[in-house]
């Protein structure tokens, strides 16, 4: 059975590990350039800005997690091989539980949109840039 739980330093490497593969699964606008810029500022420094949860299996392996800051969900990425079990919902539940009510989403990302709008959250604005600048739009979505 799946717990949410917080995050030690000594999960950072499989976080990044969710990260990857979730972003190998859902992300295809991304180039294998673009992964691997993205990889050390995730490592290195996107963990550290935000509050971290995750959900882990009964094993205690870390099956996703949710990364949030003022109010705003930062990151929510699950194991690909996790995908369908409402993981990113019960991660996505506790944010908004703990006062979550804005997310940014990747415009070519559609699985992601759809997931948001399923769990009532509405678009509120979009940009043409992605927060690296790089061209990736975003949707802004919030939880009214």
């Amino acid at each position: 059975m799946e717990h949410l739980a917080p995050l030690s330093i000594a999960d950072r490497l499989r976080l990044v590990e969710v990260w990857e593969a979730a972003v190998r699964a859902t992300h295809h606008f991304l180039s294998e350039e673009d992964i691997q810029f993205f990889k050390p500022l995730v490592r290195d420094t996107y963990l550290d800005a935000v509050r971290l949860t995750c959900l882990r299996d009964g094993d205690g392996r870390i099956s996703g997690f949710i990364g949030t800051a003022d109010g705003k969900v930062e990151m929510l990425f699950v194991d690909p091989a996790q995908h369908g079990r409402g993981i990113g919902r019960a991660l996505l539940e506790h944010a908004v539980a703990q006062g979550a009510r804005a997310v940014d989403v990747n415009e070519q990302n559609p699985q992601a949109v759809g997931f948001y709008l399923r769990m009532g959250f509405v678009q509120q604005g979009r940009s043409e840039l992605d927060g690296s600048g790089k061209p990736f739009p975003l949707l802004h979505l919030v939880k009214p």
